[in-house]
């Protein structure tokens, strides 16, 4: 993908500094992009997934709906298809000067722990983690981490999203901003929600291995595969009592960067379209990004995981119940802030975990978004 000219480039990298909302995005193994912005400063801002049901939109939804980050739904004015289109529909904006003139946000303080403190406060929860899950109080729980990276004036959100779908052809790529939620952009392989009319589909993703050498791994480990059929098992679930005519591919190795997964995916049909909301509130969050049992691996997680995730592990993505609906889990994203670039990354953990081996696997996933920085 081509970064436009001079003039769009500075317009979009404005657009994160502004009060509009808009989101890019790129669907898996396409070269064009989606653009849609909202020229109203007032997005829709909703507290439960339910309330989606019938929604039309551009969607950013946290892990955790709270007062202060609520799920988000753009609604366009603009939209365009490929830069063809996206090019002019900049060019008429009424807001040109001021975005272009836009300045940066406010400062935010830089993060300076060094590599042994972030590790030191990762074993902590690691250790909180571990213990209800030896007494068999979970099956599974997701811990994840924030990492923080300095970024200079002249970072570019659009260069790095352009090169993040140069990089990563089969990941949904997306950047995002609207004032509620600030300014996110991802890389992320995993479908919570994708179809149009009767016929759609999910996914169960988990388990992780890097790439060596160029070499994709063939052999899974028991944790591994575990951790993949206890999110399989539960994805099923929803789906039977939701949808009809299910089947079923995999587990099979699906590559995402320089890691891959184990993948099943979930074919199925729909009586019909306008409760789609409903069934994302049953499958968000799936064990893949939370844990089982889930209301209480939900709450443990908020409780002890010792920051808040926010937008991460949430979803994001089109809907449209009368047309084509594409979420993703909200994995391998970056919050930009004005001086630092919040990445996080996370990994489910078992009885049989070991505290660095999940440190590194969150490394190695973070990583995906640090080659693009």
């Amino acid at each position: 993908m081509r970064i436009p000219d001079l003039q769009i480039h500075r317009l979009i990298d404005g657009l994160t500094r502004s009060n509009l909302s808009f989101a890019l995005y790129r669907l898996p193994w396409t070269d064009e992009c989606y653009f849609i912005l909202q020229r109203t400063e007032e997005v829709e801002t909703l507290t439960d997934i339910s309330e989606l049901n019938g929604k039309k939109g551009f969607v950013i939804a946290p892990f955790r709906q709270t007062e202060e980050h609520p799920i988000v739904l753009i609604r366009p004015d603009i939209t365009a298809y490929d830069w063809d289109e996206i090019i002019p529909s900049l060019g008429s904006l009424e807001y040109t000067d001021a975005i272009l003139s836009s300045k940066q946000l406010p400062s935010t303080p830089v993060h300076t722990l060094n590599e042994t403190e972030r590790y030191d406060r990762y074993y902590a929860a690691f250790r909180r983690f571990m213990e209800p899950l030896k007494e068999k109080k979970f099956k599974k729980l997701v811990l994840s981490r924030p990492a923080f990276c300095p970024i200079t004036e002249e970072f570019s959100p659009l260069e790095t999203f352009v090169k993040a779908c140069n990089d990563y052809p089969r990941m949904m790529i997306y950047l995002c901003h609207t004032p509620v939620t600030g300014t996110w952009l991802g890389s992320t392989p995993e479908i919570l929600l994708s179809g149009s009319d009767k016929n759609w589909k999910t996914v169960a993703l988990a388990g992780t291995l890097p790439i060596v050498n160029g070499i994709e791994p063939t052999e899974w480990n028991p944790k591994n595969k575990e951790e993949q059929a206890i999110v399989a098992e539960y994805v099923r679930k929803i789906i039977k009592k939701h949808g009809m005519k299910m089947t079923e591919k995999g587990p099979y190795t699906a590559r995402a960067g320089q890691l891959v997964h184990l993948k099943t995916d979930f074919l199925f049909q729909l009586k019909e379209t306008g409760h789609l909301g409903n069934l994302l509130k049953e499958l968000h969050p799936t064990p893949a990004v939370c844990g089982l049992p889930k209301a209480e691996a939900y709450q443990f997680i908020a409780e002890n995981e010792g920051y808040d995730r926010r937008y991460y592990t949430g979803f994001v993505g089109w809907m449209d119940p009368e047309g084509n609906t594409e979420l993703y889990v909200n994995l391998r994203c970056m919050e930009i802030r004005s001086t630092e670039v919040k990445l996080y990354a996370g990994g489910g953990i078992l009885p049989s975990s070991e505290v660095r081996s999940e440190w590194e696997e969150t490394g190695a996933k973070m990583r995906t978004m640090k080659n693009i920085l």
